[in-house]
């Protein structure tokens, strides 16, 4: 299981529109909201994209993208971002890699039946890389208020380490 303080594994996605999304490429220049759900087009995820890319412009605001991961191809995505006028990037995940890789693709019970699929998780991770939140099984509704509060304060923080530091060299 991932842990707060551990690297973020790195790792390249194709999104809606098949261009690639390399997290290692962020380290530096972003903060990364990044958020796995479980299927396109369900009402929870749905709700999800859709509050997430109605604040993207606040998460920009604190040098933070948001990016949400699924088993689902690029073609549902893009249709999913199409019919609902999402923003945030959808990467595909259609092998399950980067879902294991984060230790989110688990065996849950529907109905009934035992059956594997994605744990709706969320991972704030910093400039340099290393995951500062994990938030589990989250509940779709204000999950994006509540993450944005999380990246202010980290944001405000980054700011802060780096005044700290321009004092300590001059």
């Amino acid at each position: 299981m991932l842990q707060i303080g551990d690297i973020a594994p790195s790792f390249s996605l194709p999104d809606a529109d098949m261009d690639v999304f390399d997290l290692a490429a962020e380290r530096g220049r972003h903060h990364v909201v990044l958020y796995f759900y479980p299927r396109d087009n369900t009402p929870g995820c749905t709700l999800q994209a859709a509050d997430f890319s109605d604040h993207e412009d606040d998460f920009a605001r604190h040098d933070c993208i948001v990016v949400g991961v699924s088993p689902d191809d690029c073609l549902t995505h893009a249709e999913f971002r199409d019919e609902h006028g999402l923003s945030v990037r959808l990467l595909s995940d259609v092998e399950t890699e980067v879902c294991r890789l984060y230790h989110v693709w688990q065996a849950r019970e529907v109905d009934g039946v035992r059956k594997m699929g994605v744990a709706r998780t969320t991972f704030v991770i910093d400039k340099d890389g290393i995951i500062r939140h994990t938030l589990h099984n989250v509940a779709p509704r204000g999950h994006a208020a509540g993450v944005f509060e999380l990246i202010r304060k980290l944001q405000k923080e980054s700011l802060n380490g780096n005044r700290q530091e321009q004092r300590g060299n001059a």
